[in-house]
């Protein structure tokens, strides 16, 4: 099969994207470094860095550290507000053609419905991403995405206040006991889709000044090394859809994304759309590379639809084609 026959077209919400790449949020900015190397365009969708309701400026330096098969940050969700990005950002984008999922946070259940709220009509926006990994300052700073009843609160106030046809994905974190308990409740929630993986919290020390890397201490670990634990997590989580214990919606998987196989193993494990991030920053244009190499990976192994190849690991057929 030819790989331009390969049909990229991807569930997504309620409805569907031309291709199932996009950036993973934080890696990209708002698109425009990225728009020097690719047509933004050309992806399925454009994830930006997490929004919030004001400005900030982030945590202290360094932010940022390397480890063996990844990196660490903490960076700590520096930005300009939601105001300055639907005045700024958000035009820009919508001039090239940029399908955008924005993401958005909150240090409480109401800054979350008032900074999606802002997004209601915006040209260019297709879906919202609510990043549930911050400290939930209501209940003693513990992160929403660790208690299914606050990731419930958070999804079903942001639904509250957005047009029903605009989809809601809940960012899930590995760092829980059940993953599928979390999912669940955001479904149930009004969640349209699910981004999995967030970072997994991890630290290094330096051993020359045997003091921690990072001066916020711990930080969030993106790359390869965390791609089994991604593709473990989209897996148990699309298998509970499979069973009936959550409803269908699509999961946009991400973590440690580097090649087009790499892309495949989610979408096998049951990703309807993938985003890669941390390859980003030592080669620009991997989204459409992956993009690229996605197509052909799927045309060697006879798929003539993405969407055929989805949750493809589970079939009781094994993978034999």
């Amino acid at each position: 099969m030819d790989a331009h026959d390969v049909d990229l077209t991807a569930p997504f919400g309620n409805g569907t994207l031309p291709n199932p790449v996009s950036t993973a949020s934080g890696c990209a900015g708002y698109g425009r470094e990225l728009a020097r190397f690719q047509p933004l365009a050309e992806l399925g969708s454009i994830t930006t860095k997490t929004i919030m309701p004001y400005s900030r400026a982030g945590q202290p330096t360094p932010r940022l550290a390397e480890t063996p098969s990844g990196m660490l940050n903490s960076v700590g969700l520096p930005g300009s507000g939601i105001g300055h990005f639907v005045e700024h950002e958000l035009p820009w984008l919508a001039e090239r053609g940029a399908r955008v999922l924005v993401s958005i946070a909150g240090e409480r259940v109401e800054e979350f419905a008032e900074t999606a709220q802002a997004l209601n009509g915006r040209p260019g926006v297709v879906g919202i991403e609510a990043n549930l990994s911050c400290p939930n300052l209501a209940n003693r700073g513990l992160v929403f995405a660790v208690n299914p009843a606050t990731s419930y609160d958070v999804i079903a106030a942001i639904r509250e206040v957005t047009d029903p046809a605009l989809p809601v994905y809940a960012k899930l974190t590995p760092d829980v006991t059940s993953i599928t308990e979390i999912a669940a409740a955001c479904v149930r929630a009004g969640a349209g889709g699910l981004s999995m993986i967030n970072t997994l919290l991890g630290m290094a020390i330096d051993t020359t000044t045997m003091r921690p890397a990072l001066a916020g201490l711990s930080g969030g670990l993106s790359g390869p090394a965390v791609r089994p634990v991604a593709v473990r997590c989209v897996y148990q989580v699309h298998a509970a859809m499979r069973s009936g214990t959550i409803p269908v919606v699509p999961i946009l998987g991400m973590g440690g994304i580097r090649t087009g196989l790499d892309a495949l193993e989610f979408v096998l494990a049951g990703a309807s759309g993938i985003a890669v991030g941390t390859a980003v920053f030592n080669d620009p244009s991997a989204p459409l590379r992956v993009l690229t190499e996605l197509r052909q990976a799927l045309a060697e192994r006879g798929f003539a639809k993405f969407i055929d190849a989805i949750g493809f690991a589970h079939h009781q057929q094994g993978v034999q084609r």
